[in-house]
């Protein structure tokens, strides 16, 4: 029989909970053996345990804690990337994600406020309130943050597991500044399905990102209202540009003020098709996994996820009665 979470005004209370950790990410290996005590002390019922340090196995092993020992709480610890690659089997089994953030960036906890302290992490899983939160699909593929090509796929290509090991989030603007000295400008056309803006395209763009979440790139906004609950996509495309020029937009970044600088187009909508000249790979939540063209879209409320009761950044939308 398979568990389903149920969702009540306070708090979670999960039936079958599997914990599974990236313990080859930044932190997981040294912090596993304490998730596991806190989350035993903070009554969890946790029916399977595993500590992984070959990533390639979390999806196969996420199945199996859902289908085989039917657990309606999946404890995840890792990062971004971690969590990109088992929101599929979370989505169509409907079981609630616990996150424990382990990863470099961890821009996911971040939108949802979640805390990066794994004790109070921890005690967001036992205390928590369950929210519903949008994903973004890439074709068939679900992403939680952001798909971007361009500058982009040069950072992650940059970002050695030595590098992240050895400077955490300053891996990221080290890694930024190698792959700008790189980039080849392209050309790109976003065509909009739904009507809600005309055709456009670009010459000479640097880059181009479709944000579901608020952050990015280790804290980065994807655009001033972006959110994970409101049912919509950030498009931005970033023209090549002055040297001058673009040290202005990067100063806004954190913000997500950057898009509305001159050399920034930028889009809100639920449905975008994404095409570039050349075809281009596509980075998917900090994993170089595709190619352009690619049809992108929203997907309203599919992921249950746990988070701090103060947390205002999702609610839960959907029938809670399950």
């Amino acid at each position: 029989m398979v568990h389903e979470p149920t969702a009540t005004e306070d708090g979670f209370r999960p039936q079958r909970a599997a914990l599974v950790v990236n313990t080859r990410s930044r932190v997981g290996e040294r912090t596993f053996s304490e998730a596991h005590g806190f989350l035993r002390d903070l009554g969890i019922p946790l029916r399977a345990v595993y500590p992984l340090h070959d990533p390639a196995r979390i999806p196969e092993t996420t199945y199996e804690a859902l289908h085989e020992e039917h657990c309606d709480l999946l404890v995840l610890g890792g990062g971004d990337g971690t969590v990109s690659s088992v929101v599929d089997f979370l989505v169509d089994h409907h079981a609630a994600l616990g996150l424990l953030p382990m990863g470099t960036a961890n821009d996911f906890a971040r939108t949802l406020e979640i805390p990066s302290d794994l004790r109070a992490a921890c005690e967001t899983v036992a205390r928590g309130k369950v929210v519903d939160v949008d994903l973004g699909l890439a074709g068939d593929n679900y992403f939680v943050n952001v798909i971007s090509v361009g500058l982009s796929v040069g950072v992650t290509e940059a970002l050695s597991p030595r590098l992240k090991r050895r400077m955490g989030s300053l891996a990221y603007p080290v890694a930024a500044v190698k792959a700008f000295l790189r980039q080849e400008p392209f050309s790109a056309r976003l065509t909009f399905p739904d009507g809600d803006h005309g055709p456009a395209e670009f010459d000479r763009l640097l880059q181009v990102a479709v944000g579901n979440g608020r952050f990015y790139g280790g804290g980065m906004v994807v655009a001033p209202e972006s959110g994970i609950d409101d049912q919509m996509l950030d498009v931005y495309a970033l023209r090549l540009g002055r040297h001058r020029d673009l040290l202005g937009v990067a100063r806004y970044f954190k913000s997500g003020d950057f898009v509305r600088r001159e050399s920034v187009a930028s889009y809100r909508t639920r449905r975008v098709l994404l095409e570039t000249e050349p075809e281009l790979p596509i980075n998917i939540d900090g994993e170089v996994v595709a190619r352009t063209p690619k049809k992108l879209s929203v997907a309203p409320n599919v992921l249950r996820v746990l988070v701090p009761q103060n947390s205002t950044a999702a609610h839960l939308d959907r029938d809670s009665g399950v």
